[in-house]
């Protein structure tokens, strides 16, 4: 037996998304169930209504979804959690800002963040980064009495969000240089010069706008809250040196690098890929990074083991519902990717003759908002146009890139960057749909602008 409800004539693809679409609005915002109640009854829903999901495997398909996400993020944002409280209770956050603040100077924290963004995204996946990168930024805004925090989520957000769209060897551009055949070296090349600049007019432009007409402030709720909390735990006369405040953020990069680099140079060593593989892999490149930042806590800290180990306890807990939060953000993408809609849409779109750049986009686009997932609207896309590059009057460069930052618009519930960006950030929903739905959003439309110009420019055939 399928689905619940059949349709007839009505495509059950748009009824589902459709009906996955107001449940999530109502439940989430509306009735402000806790998001992971609301994300999974919105799946349970579509799932019901789609005849592609077997009743009797309804719920298991979903625990599934649920727990593939899981596998992937549950112990790297665990451990992230304990690194954010480690770098702020060890007062190693301040002490990385007292050396970004010596090169951009006070005023211009938000650029030493956008720049160190960007430079991790481009061999590590962006929820590492932000994992990273967030504990800094609630630092930055704490010295400034809690001021410019939209500001520093919304330039990390640019930063590391262009790079990991437009620089192999991050999953989307690569995944489409494979299926269109297209040379990574010259994807690389051509990504950065299309990066730079959309980074730096979304980042900066957006960015001071929205500074100036919502204040985001650092709430007790999340678990980087206890920057400033505590304070008689720490001894405030030890502060660790640059490179013990700067090591588990060079430890994760290196490591997870590593296995980017290997695979990307050195492929057909097995060993060493191998091993890669192994410290590479943020499961592992995390949890080193969180036990070299939590000895740094107690080193410094006033406090015995046991009220250490508590406190470690006290992140896990909120890095627990972070993940669970996201896994199910996950699965409700999962079963709105299982209805069809993305086919249903990206067929549709396909036959508007717009010309295959735009056409590209257009779809990529379109399958991203309705599945939640970047990188099946990437693949998505770049089957359906793959046939179709016999078209290209310009270098098919251009086409890999297009359907990368189609593919990355308007992040939102049924994304799991959403809800890590929420959650991490300590950003409510609305919050979360100001700054980072709307820097996804701006990022690909200018980033679609500046490949047309540089393909009519600079067409590379």
């Amino acid at each position: 037996m399928n689905s619940l409800l059949q349709f007839g004539p009505v495509n059950p693809a748009v009824v589902a998304f459709i009906a996955g679409v107001i449940v999530v609005v109502v439940l989430l915002v509306r009735l402000k169930v806790p998001p992971f109640i609301g994300l999974l009854v919105a799946s349970f829903i579509v799932a019901l209504l789609t005849p592609q999901i077997q009743l009797g495997k309804t719920a298991s398909m979903i625990a599934s979804s649920f727990g593939d996400t899981m596998t992937e993020i549950g112990i790297p944002i665990l451990m992230a959690a304990v690194i954010g409280k480690s770098l702020t209770k060890s007062n190693s956050a301040n002490r990385i800002l007292e050396a970004f603040t010596g090169i951009t100077g006070r005023k211009r924290i938000e650029w030493a963040l956008f720049a160190s963004g960007f430079v991790l995204a481009i061999p590590v996946f962006f929820d590492n980064v932000f994992y990273l990168l967030i504990p800094l930024a609630w630092a930055a805004s704490t010295r400034l009495d809690g001021r410019n925090y939209a500001l520093f989520v919304v330039m990390i957000g640019a930063g590391a969000g262009a790079a990991n769209r437009y620089v192999p060897p991050t999953p989307a551009p690569l995944t489409a240089t494979n299926i269109l055949g297209v040379d990574v070296g010259t994807t690389i090349l051509v990504g950065s010069a299309i990066a730079i600049p959309t980074a730096i007019v979304v980042g900066a432009g957006y960015g001071y706008f929205i500074n100036e007409r919502i204040e985001i402030p650092l709430r007790d709720s999340s678990f980087l809250a206890d920057l400033d909390a505590d304070k008689d735990t720490r001894n405030a006369e030890q502060t660790p040196g640059l490179f013990e405040a700067f090591l588990p953020i060079i430890l994760a990069v290196v490591l997870v690098a590593s296995q980017t680099a290997s695979s990307t140079f050195f492929g057909q060593n097995q060993t060493l890929t191998a091993v890669t593989n192994f410290i590479g892999n943020p499961n592992f490149s995390l949890t080193i990074a969180a036990i070299v930042a939590s000895i740094t806590y107690f080193r410094i800290a006033d406090i015995d083991l046991e009220e250490w180990s508590d406190e470690l306890t006290d992140s896990l807990k909120t890095g627990g519902n972070i993940a669970a939060i996201t896994a199910a953000g996950s699965a409700f993408g999962a079963v709105l990717a299982a209805s069809g809609i993305g086919n249903v849409i990206a067929s549709t779109l396909s036959e508007l003759g717009l010309g295959l750049l735009v056409t590209a986009w257009v779809i990529a686009a379109a399958v991203r908002v309705v599945q939640g997932s970047a990188t099946v609207a990437v693949l998505t896309t770049a089957q359906i146009v793959q046939p179709l590059m016999g078209q290209l009057t310009v270098n098919p460069v251009y086409l890999t890139l297009v359907i990368g930052t189609g593919g990355a618009i308007f992040s939102w519930y049924n994304d799991s960057g959403f809800w890590i960006v929420s959650e991490i950030g300590g950003l409510t929903q609305k919050e979360t749909l100001q700054t980072w739905t709307v820097v996804t959003t701006l990022s690909s439309i200018i980033g679609l602008i500046v490949i047309l110009v540089l393909a009519n420019l600079f067409p590379l055939t």
